[in-house]
């Protein structure tokens, strides 16, 4: 099954300093059709004006993966850690037993990101943070693992839940696969450019629900940049 999630679709709510899109339900937006896919939760598209951002904040029991794609944001928690995560660069905040954070755009442009929650194997984990950058240059053609709960998956950062989050970066006319199992779920989203999965299109910053597949197979139409979700 593929199911498109046209952009245009997706629950919004633009406070000014942030425009933000949801792929499921999440804050005031709530559609029971899309409350998760599999265990993964949340999916929001944010765009973030320039010196704005999240005051502090608390979460628990929750593995957060921020994708930047334009700009950079600044992290700040309870723990003590401080970063700035920039465009092409990832991000993980595994909240555990309970964290506070904050995250600003101190950038003179606008940062544009992804938010992706997955709901944790085990309650109660220690929380941690953690960030590195992943040249797109290295996914040229290829499906490279971002963040992942599965050993043997390289420099992955590493988060508590069977799940994978993905990156790619695909010419026009060029094809990549992802081998996963029918019984998952799988959440792509194309943050520029447009593609085909079987007989079903997506254009930049559409969703794309995918299950019962072996293989995931990606055809460019135009020059393109995917993130994946594989989860239980």
């Amino acid at each position: 099954m593929i199911e498109l999630r046209p952009f245009d679709s997706l629950g919004a709510a633009n406070h000014g300093w942030l425009d933000a899109h949801h792929h499921f339900s999440f804050a005031d937006y709530h559609d029971p059709a899309r409350t998760n896919w599999g265990r993964l939760r949340v999916w929001n598209d944010d765009t973030i004006a320039p010196k704005t951002g999240f005051p502090p904040h608390p979460h628990r029991d929750m593995e957060i993966v921020t994708y930047v794609r334009k700009g950079a944001i600044t992290h700040q928690d309870s723990l003590g850690n401080t970063g700035r995560t920039e465009a092409g660069d990832v991000q993980v905040m595994s909240a555990g037993t309970g964290i506070r954070h904050s995250e600003y755009n101190l950038e003179d442009e606008t940062t544009t990101l992804f938010q992706i929650w997955i709901m944790p194997d085990r309650r109660g984990e220690k929380p941690g943070w953690g960030a590195r950058p992943f040249p797109k240059g290295d996914r040229a053609g290829r499906f490279v693992t971002l963040a992942s709960g599965h050993e043997g998956d390289g420099d992955a950062l590493p988060i508590n839940a069977d799940a994978r989050v993905l990156g790619a970066t695909v010419k026009a006319g060029d094809t990549v696969t992802y081998a996963t199992d029918p019984a998952r779920h799988a959440y792509l989203v194309p943050a520029t450019g447009r593609v085909q999965v079987g007989e079903v299109e997506a254009r930049a910053r559409d969703g794309l629900a995918i299950t019962g597949l072996e293989t995931i197979t990606v055809t460019a139409l135009e020059d393109a940049e995917l993130v994946l979700v594989d989860v239980a």
